[in-house]
């Protein structure tokens, strides 16, 4: 595989550039650097968490323009459904940006540049790339292109809440406050630790709820709260139920 011509992937991306550099450098798996560390400066993680963050940015705030009056439950399960691993790889296949990958012999000869992971890593890459080497408006009008057409597709149906979204709006909306989680415990080494999160509200723990992770742990409190919360009023907590504040027993 070779690193495509300026012109020929800028045309690809709809983009002039300037930065060849910085651009190829996107395309450069770690196991290729690592097998090959006199052929190219540099592999593409660093690029990759630039290009996470910059993404991230100018996601949410195409969401925050589109959807003025929806809360922030809604646009985080939506940027989610937006940025997570499958919808970027979608986005670097379309791109053809799987046919510049330079991958390490075994990465290669495993599938590497068919998986999901991989090609979301390179988009990635490629957005850190376009923000150092053309600048953030740039980038910025380049994503905005991007997911504004997705954003836009017949049928794009939001993605369901999670239950610490819902939990929040159910205390927002008769409480007049949020919930906070309060750590209970954190068992077990450092690379494989249990924690036990309780969901907090009005000084009063609703649930307790564990995982393998601090915000795995605060989603089973979360709907663990519901739960309470509907078995308290009869109906399901803000999805179609009464409207009636249900009651913490």
């Amino acid at each position: 595989m070779a690193i495509p011509s300026v012109d020929e992937l800028g045309e690809r991306l709809g983009i002039v550039l300037r930065d060849r550099e910085a651009i190829a450098q996107a395309f450069v798996h770690s196991s290729y650097f690592n097998e090959n560390p006199t052929l190219v400066d540099g592999h593409n993680e660093r690029l990759e968490f630039l290009g996470d963050a910059v993404i991230g940015l100018v996601v949410s705030r195409l969401l925050y323009e589109r959807f003025p009056d929806e809360d922030e439950g809604f646009l985080t399960a939506r940027r989610a459904a937006l940025v997570n691993r499958h919808a970027l790889a979608a986005m670097a296949l379309e791109l053809g940006l799987d046919q510049y990958l330079l991958l390490g012999r075994g990465e290669a000869e495993a599938g590497g540049a068919t998986r999901p992971s991989l090609l979301a890593a390179t988009f990635e890459a490629i957005a850190g790339a376009l923000f150092l080497s053309e600048g953030m408006e740039a980038t910025r009008l380049w994503l905005r292109r991007l997911f504004g057409e997705r954003l836009d597709a017949p049928g794009e149906a939001a993605p369901p809440k999670s239950a610490k979204s819902r939990l929040q709006e159910w205390t927002q909306r008769y409480r007049h406050t949020k919930p906070f989680y309060e750590l209970v415990s954190a068992v077990g080494p450092p690379h494989e630790q249990m924690f036990t999160v309780a969901a907090v509200l009005e000084g009063r723990r609703l649930a307790v709820g564990e995982g393998s992770s601090r915000q795995r742990a605060e989603e089973q409190a979360a709907g663990a709260a519901l739960e309470l919360l509907a078995a308290g009023s009869g109906e399901p907590v803000l999805e179609g139920g009464s409207d009636e504040s249900p009651r913490i027993s």
